[in-house]
């Protein structure tokens, strides 16, 4: 029995999901979330074979979980649902270490044969978002991509300097950095343009 925890904070989308998974003899969905932080609180309490985790959802994304479950739950495997094949959010996913990478829309028949494989050791990956994720460069260092995100929910300078323990001026070099690399206007259009790519 393959046992699945599955993260989507669209509530119908989760209880869908793992409706259709639970049909299948072989599956068994034993803990469901809406965020990666309780995502993290149902791996301290269940033994899962395999995070199904959606990526955009508050509080903790997919990416940020699924960092943290390949770190500190060796046993379980990630698998991430997306609607957006942004090639950005592939190559981070890839480089961590997650197992597989599915689109929403995909037939729920991928989805059930993505985990089998998956629990069987193969990594899957649609074959297109793969390549159109080898083609794609993310120039951002991890610390500007951190800088970006904080500044696109709207805090200042001196705040994002405060939650990342870096002074002002580093904090104001890395979002001038990220605005030169991405040809953006200012902090704002710069995390547009990352957001849209995939890479915040």
């Amino acid at each position: 029995m393959i046992k699945v925890l599955v993260v989507e904070d669209q509530g119908l989308v989760r209880g869908a999901i793992s409706a259709l998974l639970g049909l299948d003899v072989q599956i068994e969905v034993i803990a469901q979330a809406q965020d990666g932080l309780e995502g993290l609180n149902a791996l301290q309490k269940h033994e899962v074979d395999i995070v199904l985790t959606d990526i955009e959802m508050p509080n903790m994304t997919g990416l940020e979980l699924a960092e943290r479950v390949i770190e500190s739950y060796p046993n379980s495997k990630v698998v991430i649902m997306t609607t957006f094949s942004r090639a950005g959010y592939i190559r981070r996913a890839m480089a961590m270490g997650v197992k597989g990478f599915v689109l929403k829309e995909a037939p729920s028949e991928y989805l059930v044969n993505t985990l089998k494989k998956v629990m069987v050791g193969q990594k899957v990956i649609d074959p297109e978002l793969a390549m159109s994720a080898l083609e794609d460069n993310d120039p951002l260092t991890e610390k500007e991509r951190k800088a970006l995100r904080f500044a696109s929910e709207g805090l200042k300078t001196v705040e994002i300097a405060q939650k990342l323990f870096l002074s002002e001026g580093t904090i104001r070099n890395y979002l001038s950095e990220a605005i030169a690399k991405l040809n953006a206007t200012n902090r704002v259009d710069a995390a547009r343009i990352a957001k849209q790519k995939g890479w915040l």
